[in-house]
């Protein structure tokens, strides 16, 4: 009988996109597979848990299904669940009247869950329309399953409030500025390494990433 292979952990095997150091660096970040499900609003609502509950009811469904030896598809190799992501942005009425404070309440954003490679579309349907029956909820319907190419990046690990993070982004943005680059847009990503539920504020731990360009 062939050797097991590993089962895949993303806290040791790529360190590089989710356990980066306190302190700015410039990173590519390749295509990647995700759960997505679009949003706005203020993330303290109801609709936040609610997509939450949505996206990982479906990545524990593609986890628990794909290992039965009868469900496996091509490539498969057992794995640890990916950590939630959000991109976050403003909407159009929030960029207008934006001064340096955010409104919590203009926020758009996706939020997603990463995927192993063998994960294709037609499982993620079989799984979507399973979950659905067991565990009915609408917006299980809203959810996509797309690649994602972030390309070249500055990141950082943030400690602390989600609400102390704009401290951190000054802080990328004067690093990228020194290295010649500028962001993109307003738009950003945060990778959530602890759960907010049981961890103390002080002690949450959060990936910041935007995307860059040459500075003009």
């Amino acid at each position: 009988m062939p050797a097991a292979t590993p089962k895949h952990e993303w806290r040791k095997r790529e360190k590089e996109f989710y356990l980066p150091q306190p302190q700015p660096e410039v990173i590519a970040v390749p295509a990647f597979k995700f759960l997505t499900l679009a949003g706005e609003g203020n993330p303290n609502d109801e609709p936040f848990a609610e997509a939450i509950t949505a996206l990982y009811s479906l990545a524990y469904g593609i986890k628990m299904t794909a290992k039965k030896p009868d469900r496996r598809p091509a490539g498969y190799h057992d794995y640890t669940v990916y950590p939630l992501e959000g991109e976050w942005d403003l909407n159009e009425e929030g960029r207008k009247k934006y001064a340096g404070t955010i409104n919590k309440n203009d926020l758009v954003f996706t939020l997603m869950i990463r995927q192993p490679d063998f994960v294709e579309t037609s499982f993620f349907e079989e799984i979507r329309q399973m979950v659905m029956k067991r565990k009915p909820q609408p917006l299980l319907g809203e959810v996509r399953f797309e690649e994602i190419a972030e390309g070249k990046c500055v990141q950082m690990l943030h400690v602390g409030p989600y609400d102390d993070e704009p401290a951190s982004f000054r802080r990328m943005e004067g690093f990228a500025a020194g290295q010649g680059l500028e962001r993109a847009s307003m738009r950003h990503r945060e990778i959530y390494l602890s759960d907010f539920r049981k961890t103390a504020p002080e002690k949450l731990k959060t990936v910041l990433r935007f995307q860059v360009s040459p500075a003009s």
